[in-house]
């Protein structure tokens, strides 16, 4: 199956996290990379583009700035990204220039993405690097990003960088070999599955309690990486990045890890960037009827459905949808403000007009806009 699989990538992500690029003590293994990087360069000569999400650039500068521990306060952490984020690029560039290869630097917040042109100027980028022969190292722009415009952790920016990209494959490098029935560091009993089709609720819960601490994220992050990845039809492989040959071997087809396949239809990349890169702006409660007409007819929103607005929010913005249960159940982006939408809520289409004043169509969330999740 895997090697049938493999037979379409053309174009692949790979995302090594800090544990796998970092010694004992924190530092850069300068070993590890060239040996990644050697990798990197037999993927070449394979006619595979490599698109690389790096981390470890605040443990690089956290060594540079003499700090025995991790950085808490955001300015550390960010003084520490500024210092390492050069030195990461460095042991990439001198890893990759016996092999002819040059590497590009491609700095990231979610606020390049969520707005749709920065997000298609992003992708033409990563094309035109590409075009060129260039290898894209991208992190998250640690050095100026706060909360309300990080990404989280890597592995999620990994997952979106495979719908920028439109990238073939996600491959996830970490400190162990795959995905385990329970935490492998502390169960004895745990063993690796290999092959997971489709991230269900029951593998999102095991991830809970099974992997590691990976820099930011731990396994749920990953399993989470592999489930957007995989609403955009692109199967997931995690291994472990210590081990030798590992990134040849798994895009080879060996049996190695867990391979991470799409399950059910894949969202185009447009509505799947709706899904996942926008940071919803507010929520709007619908009843039952709306909630049945959006996820068993395909209907689109009528303010007759609307029940409650909350948050504030501008017309176009991304909106969380819920039931009367106020689970989420699909977001989209809004035809009317929330103000607006809270003036017509509950009433009929045609009566938009003469509540407002004016008009910007019957719906309130069109279905072209609207992503079930």
């Amino acid at each position: 199956m895997r090697k049938e699989l493999l037979k379409t990538v053309k174009r692949v992500v790979i995302k090594i996290g800090s544990r796998v690029l970092t010694d004992a003590n924190g530092a850069l293994d300068m070993a590890v990379i060239g040996r990644i990087c050697d990798e990197f360069a037999a993927l070449r000569k394979k006619g595979l583009e490599v698109i690389v999400v790096s981390s470890g650039a605040i443990a690089a500068g956290r060594s540079e700035l003499g700090l025995t521990d991790k950085p808490r306060t955001i300015p550390h952490k960010q003084a520490a990204a500024a210092v390492g984020q050069t030195r990461l690029m460095h042991a990439y560039e001198l890893s990759l220039a016996p092999h002819n290869l040059k590497v590009a630097q491609v700095l990231l917040t979610s606020e390049d993405l969520g707005s749709r042109q920065r997000f298609l100027n992003a992708r033409a980028t990563l094309n035109a690097l590409l075009g060129f022969g260039i290898i894209p190292i991208i992190n998250e722009n640690d050095t100026v990003v706060v909360d309300e415009i990080k990404f989280g952790d890597n592995d999620n920016l990994s997952a979106l960088v495979t719908n920028v990209a439109e990238a073939h494959l996600l491959l996830i490098l970490t400190d162990i070999d795959g995905f385990y029935s329970a935490d492998p560091h502390s169960d004895p009993d745990a063993r690796l599955i290999p092959l997971i089709r489709g991230v269900t609720r029951e593998v999102e819960k095991a991830a809970g309690a099974s992997g590691s601490a990976v820099g930011t994220g731990g396994m749920s992050t990953k399993v989470a990486a592999a489930k957007k990845a995989g609403r955009n039809g692109v199967a997931t492989i995690m291994v472990s990045g210590k081990n030798k040959r590992i990134i040849v071997e798994a895009l080879q087809g060996a049996e190695v890890g867990t391979l991470f396949l799409p399950s059910g239809t894949g969202l185009n990349r447009r509505k799947h960037w709706i899904a996942y890169t926008l940071k919803p702006s507010g929520r709007i409660v619908v009843d039952d009827g709306a909630r049945m007409a959006l996820l068993k007819k395909g209907k689109s929103l009528l303010p007759s459905g609307v029940v409650r607005v909350e948050g504030k929010f501008g017309r176009g913005a991304c909106i969380r949808l819920c039931g009367l249960d106020g689970v989420e159940f699909a977001r989209g982006l809004t035809d009317y403000s929330s103000a607006e939408s809270l003036s017509i809520a509950g009433y009929k289409s045609t009566e938009i007009e003469k509540i407002l004043g004016y008009y910007y169509g019957d719906v309130v969330i069109h279905r072209d806009n609207l992503v079930l999740l």
